[in-house]
């Protein structure tokens, strides 16, 4: 009977045993379970702020020049180009937060906070340890993370009592960003689109024209600047380059008009950070730590906006991750370019920025990653990527499509194609994962969506689609044009 007894505890002791290890079987799926498919800010939670990594840099990024002088451009030189917000946003290198007016936060709402997603089929499918997030900013009619920048830019504007503003597009989807914020707020927008993606994406044009915008293919003869580019590349398909000179022309040929820009200036950075921000805040909301994080590169606006909060941390020795810059083989500006003063623009009218350049005469191939084809990168990301705090690397366009494919067919979103250079580089990282057996944690930013880039994905799937990569010939007629003097070589 006592061993009766006995038997009995141990039998409840062995079921209590058990109980506790289902328990905390239980307790680690749930663990493992509780990061959901999308991560979502509460509206209370989004940031209030912009951050301007310039503050925390300590090599500040090289000031634009006046070509004519070779000496800073003061506020007054600037005004005539911008707006005057906009202008004291680009030249503030002290000020690491700067609040987003109430009506630019009302506005964000309608479409923020984006989600950032944990792309588990992507994982499962590539049988990877790693664990891929994305931050999806193609939520909006734009389809893309420009309209961060261009409701900002717009805001400004119409505080300053303009009658509209002059851009250019290489994609699209700026032109179409801009075009809805202008409407947003009853202004005039003149858009000069790439004539090859003009040729390429008429949808994306049409978009444009819904909202009230006036577009016009680049190079055009409807600037002195237009027909002087046509007449020395008869025939070009165009540039950004070439696109922002006819624009700039056209704002300061015309009273109450401003030129806007959505790439490359470190005011369309600081405006962009919103994306950092609540990538930052919803990775920190679930303790997620991230090692690798991935964004495709083209004049630096998604890049710099998705690594700003990150990077400060580098610079200020409080975390440290792996950055990595995508940019497209075909227009390798970070890759193969050279870190010095040029000019931001085909037709030399704009001032002279130091970056990492192809030089503004270099016409890259028709490629599909129409927003990637800019002759130079970010001031602030060039001196960034100078000082080492990220790296980068250039990807052929079919395999930045295999990518695209891969990824939609998996995760239900049709990319950019711009956005596919960071997919391309992320599942390769993800690879690396796979063979070393590493559980990494890699963070990318999926720009947008490619719902306007059928021609490009048709292409692509007819077997028509080709990788240009220029040769060093190719890229030495860039470097000729490249400004000469004392101390930029």
């Amino acid at each position: 009977m006592h061993t009766g007894i006995q038997m009995k505890y141990v039998s409840k002791l062995t079921d209590a045993w058990r109980i506790r290890e289902l328990v905390k079987e239980r307790r680690k799926d749930m663990s493992e379970k509780k990061i959901p498919y999308k991560i979502y800010l509460e509206e209370s939670e989004m940031p209030r702020q912009w951050y301007n990594v310039r503050a925390d840099m300590k090599n500040k990024p090289a000031p634009l020049l006046n070509p004519g002088t070779l000496k800073p451009m003061t506020f007054e030189e600037l005004q005539g180009v911008f707006c005057d917000e906009l202008v004291k946003q680009e030249l503030n290198d002290t000020d690491a937060y700067i609040d987003i007016p109430q009506e630019i936060q009302d506005f964000y709402k309608m479409y923020r906070p984006a989600p950032l997603v944990r792309a588990y089929c992507l994982e499962k499918k590539l049988g990877t340890p790693a664990k891929i997030y994305y931050k999806f900013e193609g939520n909006n009619t734009s389809g893309s993370h420009k309209l961060n920048s261009a409701i900002a830019q717009a805001y400004y504007a119409k505080q300053q009592g303009l009658k509209g503003v002059t851009t250019e597009t290489g994609a699209g989807q700026w032109g179409t960003a801009l075009s809805m914020a202008c409407a947003y707020f009853d202004l005039d927008c003149k858009v000069y689109m790439v004539k090859v993606s003009y040729e390429q994406k008429p949808f994306r044009r049409e978009v444009m024209r819904t909202y009230g915008a006036d577009v016009t293919p680049s190079p055009s003869d409807t600037t002195n600047v237009g027909r002087k580019i046509l007449a020395e590349f008869p025939g070009t398909g165009g540039s950004l380059g070439c696109a922002i000179s006819e624009a700039v022309e056209a704002a300061t040929s015309r009273e109450g008009y401003r030129y806007v820009l959505g790439s490359v200036l470190s005011q369309v950075l600081l405006h962009q950070s919103i994306i950092g921000e609540e990538t930052k805040a919803a990775l920190k909301k679930y303790d997620i730590q991230p090692d690798i994080i991935i964004g495709c590169a083209g004049g630096g606006s998604n890049l710099g906006g998705l690594i700003s909060p990150f990077v400060g941390e580098k610079i200020r020795g409080e975390a440290d991750y792996k950055i990595i810059a995508v940019e497209p083989a075909s227009c390798p500006s970070l890759t193969r370019g050279k870190y010095v003063y040029d000019f931001c623009d085909t037709g030399k009218v704009c001032p002279l920025a130091k970056m990492y350049t192809l030089g503004s005469g270099f016409m890259p191939a028709p490629n599909h990653a129409g927003g990637l084809r800019y002759h130079g990168m970010s001031s602030v990301v060039s001196q960034l990527y100078h000082d080492g705090f990220l790296e980068a690397v250039s990807v052929e366009q079919t395999e930045v499509f295999k990518a695209a494919e891969q990824f939609a067919r998996v995760e239900g979103i049709l990319p950019a194609p711009e956005s596919s250079h960071a997919i391309k580089v992320a599942i390769d990282e993800a690879m690396k994962c796979k063979e070393t057996g590493e559980e990494k944690t890699i963070v990318f930013g999926l720009t947008g969506t490619g719902y306007f880039d059928m021609v490009a994905y048709g292409k692509f799937h007819d077997g028509q689609m080709t990788d240009y990569i220029p040769t060093d010939e190719d890229l030495q007629k860039g470097f000729a044009g490249i400004p000469s003097f004392p101390g930029n070589e």
